[in-house]
């Protein structure tokens, strides 16, 4: 090899890959993921420490979260209602255990008046200090359950199936976007029972419900299965979770179901006449997903690029770019627009840029943001009565140009393969990733050598005295014990 051509080898070599976001996955995940969603306009941090402003188009995907899921839920005969955002202190103590997990977290509410200091500045006035402190709620169980002792006297008033869609307050430390906030958006489910069997199949059905959730509209393959009795949520008999695994090999956990057995009932006094006319305690399920699934949907989807939205849950599936050129293009736009106002009626979500940004901006905008399918129209294209489509995840190896009859035709079944491609592509990338063990000892190895997915191995492991070694030295947790595996298995992994 000449001179010449040895340094420009060396320059191919050294020559960085163009990459709309930056750091990137390989460089610094932590950081890419953060470069992501600042990239879509997803949300920022607020100026209150922990807490985030979600911008609308974090928003509108959270909506449509949101709405695909309450759907699910009423078909299940769950009625939404709205429970108070302050709790008072004296509920939360009647459930020791309960509040011993949230008690490091709670924020707590003191006063009800300011008034201005001696330096001027606003403090509390130490006239209007409330006679019991008061919550912000960090979950709704015990105010949820006062209600139901009101509402539940027989065993006629049961099951009682009640829904919130809220914010709730949980005062962390160590906060990310999405991920892990002071405060943040979810719903909450609480249902009350006659017998200890119905609470069961509750519990149950709805671990599985949000895994088809999490599968069917978020493209988020999951391990569904019961959490360790050391990971269980404080105050339940048992938790049903779904997991799933991050492109850097991490856990998260993605929606949680719980049956808490009489211990709630019995706290805040849900009682009913049975059908043999003796009083009994009511059995109580509880479940809840929140915003973290936007999180746990941008680490598994979203590339070097930015963002790839599962069309389902997409707040734009259509982004329609006129390339416009001088100074009129009226009937580009009008074309444009039409087409919109087409995929509208076909039941899609689209837009049209009709900005005053440069194309390969707009075209880089609609990129970052992860819209499924990019149109671009030009005037040659106008006239021919055509259109160039491209989906974002294949990206330009998917540019295509076609009639316009024919993409309208086709855009519903691209969107569908872009969705199926999505979930199998990460179920591909969590099985590859999940490796069976025999023994703590070569589970240590792995790790050792560098793995950084998840481990199966015998549920036995975890009395073992040595796991607590291996838990310390790699931060390690058990993440849950598969349903496919009829509880004989306990995933391990590490976990946001």
């Amino acid at each position: 090899m000449s001179a010449q051509a040895q340094k420009q080898a060396k320059q191919n070599n050294n020559k960085k890959v163009r990459t709309a976001v930056t750091p990137t996955r390989g460089e610094d995940f932590p950081g890419w993921y953060q470069a992501v969603i600042k990239a879509a306009g997803m949300a920022e941090n607020s100026p209150v420490r922990g807490c985030m402003i979600i911008k609308p188009y974090g928003y509108a995907l959270w909506e449509n979260i949101q709405q695909a899921f309450d759907k699910i839920i009423k078909d299940h005969d769950v009625q939404n209602a709205y429970f108070p955002l302050l709790i008072p202190l004296s509920f939360l103590s009647r459930e020791a255990e309960h509040v011993e997990g949230f008690a490091k977290e709670c924020a707590v509410v003191t006063h009800h008046r300011l008034e201005k200091g001696e330096e001027g500045n606003l403090v509390p006035s130490p006239d209007a200090e409330l006679e019991e402190p008061l919550v912000v709620r960090p979950t709704s169980e015990t105010i949820i359950g006062d209600a139901m002792s009101r509402w539940v006297q027989s065993y006629r008033d049961l099951p009682l199936k009640l829904n919130q869609w809220c914010n709730v307050m949980r005062w962390e430390m160590r906060t990310r976007l999405f991920l892990r906030t002071s405060e943040f958006l979810w719903q909450e489910g609480h249902n009350a029972f006659e017998t200890a069997d119905e609470a069961h199949i509750d519990a149950m059905k709805m671990v599985h419900a949000y895994g088809d959730f999490a599968e069917d509209y978020l493209a988020l393959p999951v391990l569904r299965g019961e959490k360790t009795e050391d990971e269980r949520f404080p105050g339940a008999i048992a938790t049903y979770a779904m997991e799933a695994m991050m492109q850097d090999g991490k856990a998260l956990q993605a929606g949680t179901s719980h049956n808490l057995g009489q211990n709630f009932s019995e706290s805040c006094g849900i009682k009913f006449q049975g059908r043999d006319e003796k009083e009994a305690h009511a059995y109580t399920t509880s479940w809840g997903i929140s915003t973290r699934l936007i999180g746990g949907m941008i680490m598994t989807h979203g590339d070097d690029d930015g963002m790839i939205m599962p069309p389902k849950v997409a707040p734009v599936q259509v982004q329609i770019i006129p390339i416009t050129k001088g100074d009129d293009n009226t009937d580009l736009l009008e074309y444009c627009f039409g087409l919109r106002e087409e995929l509208k009626e076909r039941g899609l979500r689209a837009n049209v840029d009709d900005s005053d940004a440069r194309t390969p901006d707009k075209m880089w905008g609609a990129v970052k943001k992860g819209i499924p399918i990019r149109v671009e129209v030009g005037g040659r294209e106008m006239e021919a009565g055509q259109l160039t489509h491209v989906r974002r995840d294949i990206g330009k190896d998917s540019k295509e140009t076609v009639s316009r009859e024919e993409f309208l035709g086709s855009v519903q079944e691209i969107l569908d393969d872009i969705q199926g491609n999505l979930l199998n592509k990460a179920r591909e990338f969590m099985m590859a990733n999940i490796k069976d063990v025999d023994s703590l000892s070569e589970a240590q190895d792995l790790y050792a050598g560098g793995h950084a997915g998840f481990v199966r191995t015998d549920v036995n492991v975890l009395s073992d005295p040595e796991f607590e070694k291996l838990k310390d030295e790699f931060k390690l947790t058990p993440r849950v014990m598969p349903f496919d595996d009829k509880g004989e298995k306990v995933i391990i992994g590490k976990a946001y």
